[in-house]
């Protein structure tokens, strides 16, 4: 934590809980991605009758291998395409953040300027 972080009741425990979750739930998905790959490979076995039990496994194992590389960079892009994105649309968050405040500070000037001059108005009379 830097020193000039206030800790906000909870904060910090909900970070730590939120990075629990998604580590989790990453697990989860990448053995679920480990299973569909197993279950590819024998279905592809299952279609080489003349394999011999030693071959079989091989082939599964490769199956398996190529299949994991392939989901990890498959995942790997989506990974750096999420985090280009959640860039881009914090950036234009901020814009509309920025644009916001300046209508909101603009509108409150106008109403004290308008409050003002009916005041003067009333006060001239």
């Amino acid at each position: 934590m830097d020193q000039d972080q206030v800790p906000v009741r909870g904060q910090y425990q909900d970070q730590d809980h939120d990075q629990a979750i998604n580590e989790i739930e990453g697990f989860l998905l990448w053995e679920a991605e480990k299973d569909r790959a197993r279950t590819r490979a024998e279905a592809f076995c299952a279609g080489l009758p003349w394999l011999t039990d030693s071959q079989r496994r091989e082939v599964e194992l490769r199956y398996c291998q190529d299949q994991r590389d392939a989901s990890r960079a498959y995942l790997e892009r989506i990974a750096v395409r999420s985090a280009t994105l959640r860039t881009e649309y914090e950036g234009v968050y901020r814009a509309l953040r920025r644009r916001l405040v300046t209508a909101l500070l603009s509108g409150s000037v106008a109403v004290a300027v308008l409050l003002a001059m009916a005041a003067v108005g009333l006060t001239a009379r």
